[in-house]
C-alpha cells in the first residue's frame, strides 16, 4: 500500500516537521483506520476531537473510549449543538437554504462550525497539524482545508485518504487486519448526520440507473407507505425569520430541530434521492433525510412570501440561490457571504407570524399563515366584496399593460 501522493500545497504537513496531530474523529471507518495509519506513517502523538452536532445515534462516551483504545494520547468530545443551531442554522432558515432544488445543506453548514471549533481547540492545545478523513474526490476536503487555513494560516493539514489510496473495501480489510472495530453500517454505506439532516452515500446509491434500497438505507425517515396513517398538524411561530414556538409553546432551537426531525421522520418528510454537482464538477448521488430542514425552510419561505412584495420575493430568490451556492462551495468565510447575510437579516425583520402545516405520507403542506405584516387584503382579493377594488380601472390598465406586446406581435407578423 505504498502511496504515490505528492504534496504540492504549502499548507500540507510534511513528515518530520511536527510532533502532534489533532485528528477530527467521527468514530467511523475512515477516521478509525486513520489513527493506526497515522501512527505507522508519521512519528507523532495523536489527539482526537469529536464534535457533537446532534448525531443522535452516536454514543460519545464509546467513541471517546474507542479512540483511547486505539492508542491516542488525548480524546476530546465537544458539544456544539447550541452554537450550530443558533448561529448557523438560523442563517440557513432565513436564507431558505436549498442547493439545486432539494438539498438543504446540512453537511456544508456542519463543516463550517466544525472548522471554527477545531481551530479553537488546536490553538488551545498548541497543535498546528490537523488531520481529517475527507477523500480526494469530495467537497469536504475543500471546505476543511479552506476554512482551517483561513481561520489560522499557521495550520498545516494531513488528509490520509488522499495519501493512502485505499478503496472502501480495502479500508475494511485494513480494519479487520488490525482489529479495528467497525460500526453496523460500515460495510456498505457512508453516513453523515447532524441536527439538520442525514446523508448516505456508496453502495447501490452510486448506480443512478437503479433504485436504491431505501428500506435498508434510511436511518430515521419512514417510507411514505410505512408512515403514520394519521396526518399531523403543527404550527410554527417565527420572529424576524427565526422559529421560536412549536405548537404555541416557546422552545429553543436545538429542541425545535429535534422535535421536528422526529415528527417529520415519522411521516416520511424530507427524503430525497438526489443527484448534485460537486465543487470539482463530479456528479454524485446521495440519499438525504432532512425532515426538520424541509419543514422549517418551507414554512419560512411561505411566510416570507406573504409579507414581501413581488419584487422583494423575486430578488430574494436570487440572493438565496447565491447564498446556497456559497455555503455549498466552501465560501462560508467569503466576504460576500457577510454581505448577503446583512441583506437577508434586514429582509427578515418583517418575517414574523404563525405558519400552520400538515404532514402526511411524505407530503408537507402549509395550510394557514397569519402575520401582522401580511400583504394579503381579503377585502381587496375576495370575489364576494364590493367597493374595495376599482374594477373600472382594470380595462385601462390592461390596454397600457399589453401595448408593447401587441406592437411586437404586429411587427413580427409583417416580417
Amino acid at each position: 500500500m505504498k502511496s504515490t501522493y505528492h504534496k504540492i500545497a504549502s499548507y500540507e504537513a510534511k513528515k518530520g516537521t511536527f510532533k502532534k496531530i489533532l485528528l477530527l474523529y467521527s468514530g467511523g471507518l475512515d477516521t478509525s483506520v486513520m489513527i493506526k495509519w497515522l501512527m505507522d506513517h508519521y512519528d507523532a502523538e495523536i489527539h482526537t476531537l469529536t464534535i457533537n452536532l446532534g448525531q443522535e445515534d452516536n454514543n460519545f462516551d464509546e467513541i471517546k473510549q474507542k479512540a483511547i483504545n486505539l492508542g491516542v494520547k488525548k480524546a476530546t468530545i465537544l458539544d456544539a449543538q447550541k452554537e450550530f443551531a443558533e448561529d448557523f442554522l438560523t442563517k440557513a432558515i432565513k436564507a431558505n437554504a436549498n442547493y439545486q432544488h432539494g438539498y438543504h445543506l446540512f453537511c456544508p453548514l456542519g463543516r463550517a462550525v466544525i472548522a471554527k471549533k477545531v481551530v479553537e481547540v488546536a490553538q488551545k492545545e498548541k497543535i498546528n497539524v490537523l488531520a481529517h478523513g475527507c477523500t480526494g474526490k469530495g467537497n469536504d476536503q475543500v471546505r476543511f482545508d479552506s476554512y482551517l487555513t483561513t481561520l489560522d494560516p499557521s495550520i498545516k493539514i494531513l488528509a490520509p485518504v488522499r495519501e493512502w489510496e485505499m478503496t472502501r473495501t480495502e479500508e475494511i480489510a485494513y480494519a479487520k487486519k488490525h482489529k479495528i472495530p467497525l460500526s453496523s453500517h460500515s460495510k456498505e454505506y457512508s453516513y453523515d448526520e447532524n441536527l439538520w439532516g442525514i446523508s448516505a452515500e456508496g453502495g447501490d446509491i452510486e448506480d443512478v440507473s437503479k433504485e436504491p434500497n431505501l428500506k435498508k438505507i434510511l436511518l430515521k425517515n419512514k417510507l411514505p407507505e410505512d408512515s403514520s396513517p394519521k396526518p399531523a398538524n403543527v404550527s410554527i411561530d417565527f420572529e424576524k425569520g427565526i422559529p421560536v414556538k412549536l405548537n404555541g409553546k416557546k422552545i429553543d432551537m436545538v429542541n425545535m430541530l429535534k422535535a421536528l426531525a422526529t415528527l417529520g421522520a415519522e411521516h416520511g418528510i424530507g427524503t430525497r434521492i438526489f443527484v448534485e454537482d460537486r465543487i470539482f464538477g463530479l456528479k454524485v448521488r446521495g440519499v438525504y433525510e432532512q425532515p426538520a430542514a424541509e419543514i422549517l425552510v418551507s414554512a419560512h419561505q411561505e411566510l416570507e412570501k406573504l409579507v414581501s412584495t413581488r419584487d422583494e420575493n423575486e430578488f430574494k430568490a436570487g440572493i438565496d440561490a447565491k447564498w446556497a451556492y456559497l455555503c455549498y462551495s466552501a465560501k462560508w468565510l467569503e466576504p460576500l457571504m457577510d454581505n448577503l447575510n446583512s441583506f437577508i437579516d434586514k429582509h427578515n425583520e418583517k418575517v414574523t407570524g404563525k405558519v400552520t402545516c400538515k404532514l402526511y405520507k411524505g407530503n408537507f403542506l402549509v395550510t394557514a399563515i397569519d402575520s401582522p405584516y401580511s400583504l394579503f387584503d381579503q377585502k381587496m382579493a375576495s370575489f364576494d366584496s364590493k367597493n374595495h377594488f376599482n374594477q373600472q380601472a382594470s380595462a385601462g390598465f390592461i390596454e397600457l399593460y399589453s401595448m408593447q406586446q401587441k406592437m411586437a406581435y404586429q411587427v413580427s407578423k409583417r416580417q
